[in-house]
């Protein structure tokens, strides 16, 4: 792994309750939509696609797939957010080599579309399953057949932990959704070595992670059995060295994005 890219790929505002079990209805966040690049020797690789940005920007569509009383995405600019945060870096979406999802909500399989038929997908089986499943549940948790039931997609479907890429694991954490997964990212010794744990939606804030607080948004678990993924993902930082990085928060994220553009374009311009 030679390089890492945060990108944000939109907002959401929401209660913070979905992102902290038991935070007052009253309390909201407007967090990002993350997605992360990473070069690897075959090109890079994007873990999380975003918002299907038709979904958003037909009034009757919106209507019927973000019609949740209390919730609201925004888009980052007039096109596709993938496609519009790889100019700013520079970056050839042919560049993009395959694609990992830490799960298939809405705000992180939407932009899958521009994939389709292009590049392997990595994903858990039982992710696959349960939003493939023929029962209205998956919607009524914000998971859309719409972005991902493409009979072009070429799945690599995992059954727990997995390298998905040289230096790149995936991480079952499952409770979000049923086969959610989060990353660990080890850096090439050639700059500098060490690496970074991705938590996605196993942790949306500092605070899930710093105080061990359950996450709100689960699927057939209650929220306090989301804790022991948290666990589980600060022992493998831990144990390694590495920073546990939150997977929404309005703060740390922004910062992180900034620090590792201003890298990337030094990096970039020095030609290493």
């Amino acid at each position: 792994m030679r390089e890492i890219v945060l990108l944000t790929l939109g907002w959401e505002e929401l209660p913070k309750s979905v992102s902290v079990y038991g935070a007052p209805e009253h309390e909201r966040l407007r967090e990002p939509v993350p997605g992360v690049l990473l070069r690897c020797d075959g090109g890079w690789l994007l873990l999380d696609t975003g918002f299907n940005t038709a979904l958003i920007r037909d009034l009757a569509l919106r209507r019927r797939y973000h019609g949740r009383e209390g919730y609201r995405a925004v888009l980052p600019g007039p096109g596709e957010p993938i496609e519009e945060a790889l100019d700013a870096v520079g970056i050839d979406i042919g560049e993009i080599y395959a694609v990992g999802l830490s799960h298939l909500h809405l705000d992180h399989a939407g932009g899958l579309k521009l994939f389709a038929g292009r590049v392997p997908v990595h994903t858990q089986r039982r992710e696959l399953e349960y939003g493939l499943s023929d029962h209205p549940d998956p919607e009524r948790h914000a998971i859309y057949r719409v972005d991902f039931d493409d009979p072009a997609h070429d799945w690599r479907l995992a059954d727990g932990d997995a390298e998905i890429a040289p230096g790149v694991t995936a991480v079952l954490t499952a409770g979000h959704t049923p086969g959610h997964q989060s990353f660990v990212v080890d850096l090439d010794d050639s700059i500098g070595g060490g690496g970074y744990v991705f938590a996605f939606d196993a942790a949306d804030l500092t605070e899930n992670i710093e105080h061990e607080l359950p996450i709100g948004g689960t699927v057939h678990v209650h929220p306090s059995e989301t804790v022991e993924p948290i666990r589980r993902l600060k022992a493998i930082a831990a144990e390694k060295g590495y920073p546990l990085i939150p997977g929404h928060d309005p703060v740390v994220w922004p910062e992180l994005t900034a620090r590792f553009a201003d890298r990337f374009s030094s990096r970039a311009t020095s030609g290493s």
